[in-house]
């Protein structure tokens, strides 16, 4: 069997969970700047602190609206649930 990297078990899980495609879009954007934003740690090497971090730089520096952030979180939260945790 083949290993699949994270954000594809990520993008296939939102798909099987029939979530609209903009919305994949979106999260995997989100989980793909968190990573980034971390020097390229896998998240699961990372817990809330790091999470906070990214949410408060998010709202801090890149001054996003609210709605943008809760956008980011949701996306977090889906990347940690168990189901993406293969």
């Amino acid at each position: 069997m083949v290993k699949q990297k994270l954000l594809g078990i990520a993008r296939d899980t939102l798909r099987r969970k029939h979530l609209s495609y903009r919305t994949e879009q979106a999260y995997i954007y989100w989980m793909r700047k968190f990573i980034l934003f971390h020097g390229k740690r896998h998240p699961f090497e990372m817990g809330e602190a790091e999470v906070s971090q990214f949410l408060t730089f998010l709202a801090r520096n890149k001054a996003v609206s609210a709605s943008t952030q809760n956008q980011a979180f949701a996306a977090l939260l889906f990347l940690y649930r168990k189901d993406v945790q293969r």
